[in-house]
């Protein structure tokens, strides 16, 4: 397997921590066109991007059990994960969430339906046909001794009013959590939209690209579609942080790996700390 000389952001000592949030594109076998979409193409560029850029959390979307399989294999025996299928019988794709289990411990971990029914499994409302989903993960960084919390999503595409009402409720899951929070998803929405400005609202969370102290790549549109990168605001994958997460660099993956692209997403990528809890205001 050929692996990329340079990473964007690479492995992150402590009090660092590399986040990403990574839409990793459904495994589609024979229905997959044009061949660029193809799993077994992708894979093993999947699997060079994460080995050498070594992220302490990837969030994934659209992620099947053997693909999942595939990430932590990528990552090495260290890694663990958490979430599982979306729908009611806990099949199909899900919003797992990757971690360096030797660098973060699992205090607990939750799954929740983003709908008027959060703990019915498979459940829908707000117009979205398809079960949509929150994984939240609570972890304490070893490294350093701080709390925080990790909520992984994929909002839906086809309805405004549902990712609206989702971006409400994730954003009042948000302001509950006792620690610092970090927010990740492909939103399927712009920076300003109004699912956007629901999930931001009242300033309790923030775009991570907007708080960052250095950005290391143009602002790249996420949906690549294996297509040459376009700057033309269409970022619709997102990390986004509560108080008590300082941003230190964010930047979009837009190279491609061994001739082609690992996803019709591109990677949105950060280094961050968290802050103690009592420093966490």
């Amino acid at each position: 397997m050929t692996v990329r000389a340079e990473p964007l952001i690479g492995p992150v000592a402590a009090p660092g921590l590399h986040v990403m949030s990574f839409n990793i594109r459904r495994r589609l076998g024979l229905l997959a066109w044009p061949p660029a979409d193809r799993w077994v193409n992708r894979a093993p560029r999947v699997s060079a991007l994460l080995a050498v850029e070594r992220p302490s959390l990837v969030a994934a979307q659209e992620a099947l059990p053997s693909q999942v399989a595939l990430l932590r294999e990528a990552l090495g025996s260290a890694y663990r994960h958490v979430g599982h299928g979306r729908g009611a019988d806990s099949r199909g794709e899900g919003c797992p969430i990757v971690y360096d289990a030797e660098r973060l411990q699992l205090l607990d971990w939750s799954q929740r339906a983003l709908s008027d029914e959060p703990t019915a499994p498979g459940s829908t409302s707000w117009g979205n046909w398809i079960p949509r989903i929150v994984v939240r993960a609570a972890f304490l960084d070893t490294a350093t001794g701080a709390c925080f919390v990790a909520l992984n999503t994929h909002l839906d595409p086809f309805s405004s009013r549902s990712r609206v009402r989702a971006g409400e409720q994730i954003r009042t899951w948000a302001v509950c959590e006792s620690s610092p929070v970090i927010v990740t998803g492909d939103l399927n929405s712009r920076p300003g939209s109004e699912p956007v400005a629901a999930l931001l609202g009242e300033g309790a969370l923030c775009d991570a690209w907007e708080a960052a102290a250095a950005r290391l790549t143009p602002e790249w549109a996420t949906y690549g579609r294996y297509r040459t990168p376009r700057a033309d605001g269409g970022r619709i994958d997102a990390i986004v942080v509560s108080r008590g997460v300082r941003v230190d660099r964010i930047g979009i993956n837009a190279e491609p790996v061994n001739g082609g692209w690992p996803s019709d997403h591109l990677p949105v990528q950060a280094a961050v700390r968290v802050s103690e809890k009592e420093d966490a205001t």
